[in-house]
């Protein structure tokens, strides 16, 4: 079968094959804007009148803001008088004095302070007249029944903590307090009455912690003055009993142990310094000649002299046994002369070495002396030893009471000077003042809030309109999901030719009738809808070159989309243009068709089928355009209509009509209800099958017609029919383009 739509297909996909994926996807999303267009205006202009009902009906609202501080100077400067230890201010402090701000001790402060309990705006509605219908349906459902203190108290301190808004400043030390108001000065006046409340709270905390602070410190400094009388008079008992004798600086015994002690080291350092000179004396004698530092070290001026004088000659001797040789007489010599002068350096140093042997041993003999003293001292003070261990605990049981005591009683001091000077770190730095416009409702912010939202729910509503639109709007969706050409899309005609089909039959009556569907093409030859009716034909003339393709049959997946239109239609223009023309109601089990053109026929189909009367007998010919139609005749009491169409002698009559017409169109019954489509295949050439645009459902399409898989191997084409053309234009853009063209050929709606 020739598929004459299908070169333009791939060569579309092969271009979108090509083209950058960006531009398709946005090109998808301008085209479902397009076709989604009235439900995005919809639902985008319902949600500006509800922003505009809300602006006109919602109370003007003020806000106030007062700004406190937590002033880190003030706590570093009264910080060391604070009876019971302050802490430094930190980031989490700060963070704690903004929920006290949000507590209800604070609130319920203000709320008394002010009356707003009395107040219509914390014991009412929300102001406005939003607010007043609201309170109407409130106070309707709760009754007549008046609210106790404590009801309207929660009542007004829920609706004060929904009004005030409390929150840190940055990072910094500033916490600001608003409120609103449908009042400004009220906005204004609440907002500092909080910032005091707050203050006088800070105050009053600091007063009472303080109070219970001195209380507390008193009964103690009692307790520990008495203490600490306790343990300094056992302190003077344990003095006298044991004949303990304070000098101011110790006891005696331990000064003149201190003093030994001091001595023996002394004197064990002054024999360790002998001990090392004497050593040091001893290594250099087993050296020949003492190098220059030793030399220095020793501050002796006979052996630096001797020292020099024997590296003169060393020098010398090098120099004459390098030019005359070690055996000349001249550096004998001075060898001889060298060794004199070691021997003399060994002399001075043995002598030295007697002196500082002799220091070591007057030092060692002072270290023993200083022992034997000290062993003396050691021996008498361990007798008291035992007493002095006991004075000192006692004494210091003391020191530590007398300081509890002392540092308890300067605590009660700064106590009493803070109940009478009581301070606060928070201090008010900007006040609230009345406010000159309105913090809410923004005319602009709910405008742009409202078309936002508009613009996402009418976008979601479009995709979601999108994904279960599970039906055929254009051409491009019945080649996609069908694999057939789409034929033609017949528009919907208006309701000057929507009469019932009952009003067109061919009779003496049709002269004085309104155009109607069955005879539409014939009445408007130049309409949108007979040009599709061409298409339609010149696809089965095209299909003729490759085979034949005389025997066509329209039908449908359900009733009442439109087929036996098309196939009135398509017969007439077929006829009217020349060609032998029949039109055959093969649809026995509804025949609406012959109803309609041709409701006195008596006989029909059925009968020639039967051979109970001829083809000819019961031919109704059309006067103006010579088409043949072929009723169905009388159906009522057939029982298997498959049956009789899948007959031989329908074959036969089919053949018979193939060779008396140049085109036999059989209106065929709907595929969905009845199987009588499927027994035709044998004599039919090509079907036309017709989808009423955006009703019928794409899955019950494709399931009849995977179902008759040899329909659809002669399936010519599909046509979409009753499509509305302005809606059309959405999805398929170039349908709205042509407008401006069609009078230019004298083409109508």
């Amino acid at each position: 079968m020739l598929q004459l739509n299908k070169p333009s297909s791939e060569i579309n996909r092969a271009i979108g094959d090509v083209e950058d994926p960006s531009p398709q996807a946005l090109s998808t999303l301008v085209g479902m804007v397009r076709r989604q267009l009235p439900t995005i205006l919809t639902i985008v202009l319902g949600c500006l009148i509800v922003a505009l009902l809300y602006l006109f009906t919602a109370a003007p609202q003020y806000s106030s803001t007062a700004s406190i501080v937590i002033d880190t100077r003030k706590v570093q400067l009264f910080q060391s008088q604070s009876a019971f230890g302050d802490v430094a201010v930190d980031s989490a402090t700060v963070e704690t004095q903004v929920e006290i701000l949000k507590s209800e001790n604070i609130s319920l402060t203000v709320i008394r302070d002010l009356h707003l309990i009395d107040d219509p705006e914390f014991a009412g509605g929300s102001g406005g007249l939003l607010g007043a219908v609201v309170g109407s349906i409130s106070g309707f459902f709760s009754g007549s029944q008046v609210a106790s203190e404590y009801e309207l108290t929660r009542g007004a301190l829920q609706r004060f903590a929904s009004n005030r808004t409390v929150r840190r400043v940055g990072l910094s030390y500033v916490m600001e307090i608003g409120f609103t108001s449908h009042d400004p000065q009220k906005a204004a006046r609440i907002a500092n009455a909080i910032a005091d409340a707050y203050i006088v709270d800070q105050l009053e905390a600091k007063y009472q912690a303080t109070r219970r602070a001195s209380v507390w410190l008193q009964d103690r400094i009692r307790e520990l003055r008495t203490q600490a009388s306790t343990a300094q008079r056992a302190v003077v008992d344990f003095k006298t009993a044991n004949n303990i004798v304070d000098t101011g600086k110790g006891l005696m015994n331990q000064q003149q142990l201190t003093e030994v002690n001091t001595q023996l080291i002394s004197a064990h350092t002054s024999t360790a310094e002998a001990k090392a000179r004497l050593d040091r004396m001893n290594d250099m004698l087993k050296q020949e000649i003492p190098d220059a530092s030793v030399a220095d070290a020793l501050r002796n001026e006979t052996i630096v002299k001797l020292r020099g004088q024997y590296v003169d000659m060393a020098s010398k001797e090098a120099i004459w046994s390098a030019k005359y040789g070690a055996d000349h007489l001249a550096a004998v010599n001075l060898r001889k002369q060298m060794a004199e002068i070691k021997r003399n350096i060994t002399d001075e140093l043995k002598r030295i070495q007697e002196s500082y042997k002799s220091d070591y041993d007057i030092a060692l003999t002072r270290e023993e002396a200083i022992k034997s003293s000290l062993n003396s001292l050691v021996s008498e003070s361990q007798l008291t030893n035992q007493a002095q261990i006991q004075l000192r605990e006692l004494e210091s049981n003391a020191q530590s009471y007398q300081a509890m005591y002392d540092n308890f009683l300067q605590r009660y001091m700064e106590s009493v000077q803070q109940q009478s000077f009581p301070i606060t770190e928070a201090r008010v730095i900007s006040a609230a003042t009345t406010p000159l416009v309105k913090s809410s409702p923004k005319g602009l912010i709910v405008l742009a809030a409202a078309l936002l939202g508009g613009l996402i729910l009418s976008l979601g509503a479009a995709i979601a309109r999108e994904l279960t639109d599970k039906v055929f709007r254009t051409a491009a969706q019945v080649e996609a999901s069908l694999g057939a050409n789409c034929i033609a899309i017949l528009p919907a005609l208006g309701d000057e030719a929507g009469q019932s089909m009952l009003s067109g039959k061919f009779s003496k009556k049709a002269e004085v009738l309104q155009p109607n569907l069955l005879r539409y093409v014939v009445e408007n030859p130049l309409s949108r809808f007979a040009e599709a009716v061409r298409s339609l034909k010149v696809a089965v003339d095209l299909n003729s070159i490759v085979r034949e393709n005389r025997v066509l049959a329209i039908t449908s997946t359900l009733p009442d989309e439109g087929k036996s239109t098309l196939s009135t239609n398509l017969a007439q223009l077929m006829a009217h243009g020349g060609s032998r023309v029949i039109l055959v109601d093969s649809d026995l089990r509804n025949p609406s068709l012959s109803r309609s053109l041709v409701p006195d026929a008596k006989c029909g189909l059925v009968d020639v089928v039967a051979q109970k009367m001829r083809l000819e007998d019961v031919l109704i010919v059309d006067p103006e355009t010579q088409l043949s139609i072929l009723p169905a005749g009388v159906t009522s009491n057939l029982l298997h209509t498959n049956e009789i169409l899948a007959s031989r002698a329908m074959r036969d009559l089919v053949a018979m009509l193939r060779s008396k017409f140049d085109y036999v169109v059989l209106d065929m019954p709907p595929m969905a209800p009845v199987v009588d489509v499927r027994v035709t295949a044998s004599y039919v050439d090509s079907y036309v099958f017709v989808i009423e645009w955006a009703k019928t459902n794409v899955d019950v399409i494709m399931h009849n017609l995977r179902g008759a898989p040899v329909i659809q191997e002669k399936l010519l084409g599909v046509v979409l029919n009753k499509a509305d053309i302005n809606v059309l234009a959405r999805y398929e853009s170039h349908y709205g383009r042509y407008d401006k063209y069609y009078a230019r050929y004298g083409c109508t709606e």
